[in-house]
């Protein structure tokens, strides 16, 4: 048990290195001698804990996705919160570039770690939907929704959302982005099979 203890000591303190090197000089611009001087410890030793620089990287990754979907799965499973709630509140906690996930956004949005970036996409892209798709699947049976298709409606609303509201990928006056969030709410209506303007309330959501 000590033994696992400390290998998992020391993989966290490669990670919190290489987290603050990543976000320092880029993923790009870090080298595997530069974490083995911020860590101190041997070649040997990191190679131990991790293959490659990108092994590193894709643990940072994972702990990211802990951080980015472990509040929305609770979340999403408390039944207390009425439905139109818990959507908000998911996405709320999803809203990485606030909080703790505010470090993580800037890390991502640097041109040298643009593969950093397309991962946490790719974590967004998949994980997300399923979590929302629950709650849509709740809303089904208390008829609050009607779609065939609850999972596939969160799909096209995930990869819509990360990718037209990601700076990197489409600049936006501030009145164009306005406009994009009231048709996704009016579309999200449609996808739903909600009565024409009863999810607007979310338009605040995305205002903060």
């Amino acid at each position: 048990m000590k033994m696992r203890k400390e290998a998992e000591e020391r993989r966290n303190e490669i990670l919190d290195a290489a987290d603050e090197l990543f976000g320092r000089k880029g993923f790009d611009g870090t080298s595997t001698n530069d974490i083995l001087e911020k860590v101190g410890i041997a070649r040997g030793t990191l190679y131990y804990h991790y293959k490659s620089k990108e092994d590193i990287m894709n643990a940072l990754i994972e702990r990211y996705t802990v951080l980015l979907l472990g509040a929305a799965k609770e979340i999403a499973a408390d039944k207390s919160i009425p439905i139109n709630e818990r959507i908000i509140r998911v996405v709320m906690a999803l809203n990485i570039s606030g909080g703790n996930g505010k470090e993580i956004i800037e890390h991502v949005h640097k041109p040298q770690n643009a593969l950093m970036h397309q991962k946490i996409q790719k974590v967004i892209i998949n994980g997300v939907p399923p979590i929302l798709a629950e709650i849509i699947r709740e809303g089904i049976e208390q008829g609050l929704f009607s779609t065939p298709y609850p999972y596939e409606c969160m799909e096209m609303v995930v990869a819509y959302t990360n990718t037209i509201f990601d700076d990197d990928m489409v600049n936006m006056k501030n009145e164009e982005r306005a406009s994009r969030i009231q048709a996704l709410v009016f579309n999200v209506e449609r996808l739903l099979g909600v009565e024409s303007g009863s999810l607007m309330y979310m338009m605040k959501m995305f205002d903060s």
